[in-house]
């Protein structure tokens, strides 16, 4: 049981990512009801933040687990903790998983996602660039955080790298162990706000969340050793986990994630590869491929060298990727045929 609370944004709820977003979803039908926070998914329940502290919600018999996810806010009865419903998402992580069509969920309603990789074999240009995809499709703003940077001859390429691959990116190199990690992420960690870490195991991730949430953790997230030959470590988060940060926000840990496919991801391309998409409408042909079609802008900015050639080639492949994943969850595996449309 816990105690009701008035269907405003008052000091503690706002602690929990609460906001007017929100708040606006509340009707009268809901008057008396409880907004908490999801803080983690088991196999056939949940549990959850409420300004007193942790629950466990009741699931009605007809809501799958599924329907929820890490981040989301509910809405329960204060004396039986039955849920009522869950609230419209500000932001939605997800991930297509290889041999499935439907995508998996990785968290919600998440201001800020960081991606961390390490200055070693780990860094992965194209790698990032499908988590900067998810991230902006997302609606979560992505930040490159490189961890290691001790152990490499010249960090600063890296930095340099990772900067260049989309506009307007921050990138923050990070030592997970050290308490100054939390005062140099601390712009995205304020009070209320949500941040997600994603990368491959062995970078970081957990120490970096057991930084952030300090002394406040009940059990630390369990790290783990890296292989020195090709800089890969072993999975340590099996389950996604909201924590509270020290001196505010929240921070959800994911597992560990070696192939990332994408798929509905459209939106997040164009920002991501944007050199590419703000040039296009300059092309003689509206379907060009920018590959071999005369009058192509696309091209021309690669001979001027505003094109990364490489780029190019990457944001054709996750373009056709993101198409064909799209059109395998719709059921539709046909393809476009015919001659060239569209002249002008």
């Amino acid at each position: 049981m816990i105690d009701p609370v008035a269907p405003v944004r008052d000091d503690p709820l706002s602690d929990l990512g609460w906001s007017a977003f929100f708040a606006e979803q509340l009707t009268s039908a809901d008057e008396g009801l409880q907004p908490v926070r999801v803080s983690k998914i088991h196999r056939s329940r949940i549990t959850a933040m409420s300004p007193k502290g942790p629950v466990e919600p009741v699931l009605p018999a007809d809501i799958p687990i599924s329907h929820f996810a890490v981040g989301d806010f509910v809405l329960v009865d204060p004396e039986t903790l039955l849920v009522h419903r869950r609230l419209d998402r500000r932001s939605i992580l997800q991930r297509r998983v290889s041999g499935t069509h439907v995508p998996q969920c990785a968290g919600a309603n998440i201001d800020t996602l960081f991606i961390v990789t390490s200055c070693d074999a780990d860094f992965n240009p194209a790698r990032l660039e499908r988590y900067l995809a998810v991230a902006n499709q997302a609606g979560t703003e992505p930040v490159i955080l490189l961890t290691k940077a001790d152990l490499a001859t010249d960090p600063d390429a890296f930095h340099r790298q990772a900067s260049a691959l989309q506009r307007g990116l921050d990138v923050v190199i990070v030592n997970p162990k050290a308490s100054e990690a939390a005062l140099a992420l601390a712009p995205w960690c304020a009070r209320g706000q949500t941040v997600a870490v994603v990368g491959s195991s062995g970078v970081g991730k957990s120490t970096l969340v057991n930084t952030l949430v300090g002394s406040a953790a009940a059990a630390p997230q369990l790290t783990g050793a890296v292989r020195e030959h090709d800089s890969k470590g072993r999975h340590t988060t099996t389950a996604r986990s909201l924590h509270a940060i020290a001196g505010g926000g929240w921070v959800i840990d994911t597992p560990g994630i070696r192939t990332l496919q994408v798929s509905d991801v459209a939106d997040g391309l164009d920002r991501l590869f944007a050199e590419i998409t703000e040039r296009a409408p300059q092309c003689r042909f509206s379907d060009c491929t920018h590959a071999h079609e005369p009058q192509c802008a696309v091209q021309a900015g690669v001979i001027a060298g505003d094109i990364d050639p490489e780029r190019l080639a990457r944001w054709r492949k996750l373009k056709d990727e993101n198409a064909d994943n799209d059109r395998a969850e719709t059921g539709w595996a046909g393809r476009s045929g015919g001659g060239r449309k569209n002249r002008r």
